[in-house]
């Protein structure tokens, strides 16, 4: 199987599907940093949690954005990323909230998607839109 793309994205593409992908990555990587950091907010949010489980989230949530981040490595982390962003979601269903819990990680995971969709046209195999 060839392993180089029947054609490269245009210009506009590649730049849309970095704007797609900045928040997630942005979001993932600072939620990330303050679990590790173990603010004040992420000190409260995990107190019914057993010691150390903040750091590892945290920890686990920057490896998988920079593993999407390596453009060799980005569909593994786009797997990755809506695997962990699909237990928030289950996470905050079970919890109560509703749509205000669950909508930001279906969001970004549809933009983790969409962006990289953009980008990488052997995607467009797996993954048609037809008109």
């Amino acid at each position: 199987m060839d392993s180089t793309p029947s054609s490269s994205p245009s210009k506009a593409a590649r730049w849309t599907s970095y704007v797609m992908s900045a928040a997630p990555v942005l979001m993932l990587l600072m939620s990330g940093v303050m679990k590790i950091m173990q603010t004040e907010q992420v000190v409260k949010g995990f107190a019914d949690w057993p010691p150390g489980s903040a750091v590892m989230i945290g920890v686990l949530e920057i490896v998988c954005t920079l593993v999407y981040l390596i453009p060799r490595t980005a569909v593994l982390g786009a797997i990755l990323l809506v695997g962990y962003l699909g237990g928030a979601v289950s996470f905050t269903v079970k919890m109560g909230l509703g749509v205000a819990g669950w909508w930001m990680p279906v969001a970004f995971g549809v933009l983790v998607w969409g962006g990289l969709w953009l980008r990488e046209p052997r995607l467009h195999a797996l993954l048609p839109l037809r008109r």
